[in-house]
């Protein structure tokens, strides 16, 4: 199929997709995306909803009420763009850990991921419809898991299409490389994204690799590769919509580097004032993905600071009730902590599962409403 962006932004020239400015204004309007105004404000929305479902976590998780979280503020065009354009009820997603703004893309309610946070496994279970995996914390491992649904996905004739996220990082992972060959010698249907937010907890992507750019390293394998502005949510959204067509019809997988920021702290446990320059981190803040998204609806979608503040009302009132249910629901029973690590417990899991049993009989206030 004849293409706008692949093979025709050429990663070893450094070439970057842009549409927008850091401002929101159309820099390169050959390139806009065919996108209806509801889908782009849907798109809007969904960026919005995670930047304050992220902001309130961290709130919580400090008075204890949350167990951790990892958030995508600063990557929300990315996770929002890449997740936007798949088949719901068709169409894959294998996440890592840091994609909140995807995973409500995708169909997974909430209460859920909150109930993930605060130690209830039951919340990455995904309800009918939402075809995604559970976060994944071993680093560059969903590339793999992501090749193998696609490997089904073919064998079946399906035409789906499986979508996976790692990090700058995760690039430098043999498993991500392992993957995409892999892919390649099968021309499977799968497109591997790298959120290249430029820091790997506290390395610096300087310090992760010395490649030209992550798209790069595409070519070794094969797989045709394209590095787009991660903040610019009309570039992400094209660039994706190609890609995916482009896979579907055939061609095998594609890589896409989607050059962002993170914005927050690598973890609700971590401290990023400690190792991130203060000049890099407020430079990074004019590119907000966020800004540049509203800048744009208000310039040309009749989007106002009055709808906003409406919005921002409607969003945090949902998020406070999606939290209270979680809380109050987060309680699971203690067998299930050993129940699903084999087909049948073995005998050193019964004898823990016994040991356990009687230590929270004894001191049921250690409990403290659940599980975990």
């Amino acid at each position: 199929m004849k293409t706008k962006f692949l093979n025709v932004f050429d990663p070893l020239k450094n070439q970057r997709v842009e549409i927008m400015d850091k401002t929101g204004k159309i820099i390169n309007p050959k390139l806009m995306p065919d996108i209806k105004d509801a889908k782009l404000l849907e798109a809007y929305k969904l960026m919005n909803l995670s930047r304050r479902q992220d902001d309130y976590q961290n709130k919580l998780q400090r008075q204890g009420r949350l167990l951790s979280f990892l958030s995508s503020t600063g990557q929300e065009a990315t996770e929002v763009g890449y997740t936007l354009p798949l088949i719901k009820g068709k169409d894959w997603f294998v996440p890592g850990y840091r994609n909140n703004a995807a995973w409500l893309t995708m169909g997974m309610p909430m209460r859920n991921i909150m109930l993930y946070w605060m130690g209830n496994e039951y919340g990455a279970k995904s309800p009918d419809g939402v075809n995604m995996l559970p976060p994944n914390i071993i680093i560059g491992s969903q590339y793999s898991h992501a090749a193998g649904i696609a490997f089904a996905e073919k064998y079946r004739k399906t035409n789906a299409v499986t979508v996976t996220s790692t990090g700058d990082g995760g690039m430098s992972e043999g498993e991500t490389y392992e993957a995409m060959n892999f892919a390649k010698l099968h021309e499977l249907p799968v497109l591997f994204v790298c959120e290249n937010n430029k820091w790997a907890i506290s390395t610096p992507y300087s310090k992760s690799t010395k490649a030209l750019n992550i798209a790069v390293k595409g070519i070794a394998s094969g797989v045709p590769s394209i590095k787009v502005d991660g903040n610019d949510f009309l570039a992400v959204y094209s660039v994706v919509s190609e890609a995916i067509e482009f896979i579907r019809s055939g061609n095998g997988p594609v890589l896409i580097e989607f050059d962002t920021y993170r914005l927050g702290a690598h973890s609700s446990s971590d401290n990023p004032k400690i190792y991130r320059p203060e000049e890099e981190f407020q430079e990074a803040l004019t590119r907000d993905p966020l800004i540049r998204m509203k800048n744009y609806l208000i310039e040309n979608k009749g989007w106002t600071e009055k709808k906003q503040e409406k919005l921002d009302k409607e969003q945090d009132e949902f998020i406070k009730a999606e939290f209270e249910y979680a809380e109050a629901n987060k309680a699971y029973p203690l067998e299930d902590v050993f129940n699903y690590v084999y087909a049948e417990k073995t005998p050193e899991l019964e004898e823990q599962y016994k040991e356990a049993k009687e230590f929270f009989e004894k001191y049921p206030d250690v409990l403290k409403g659940g599980h975990h």
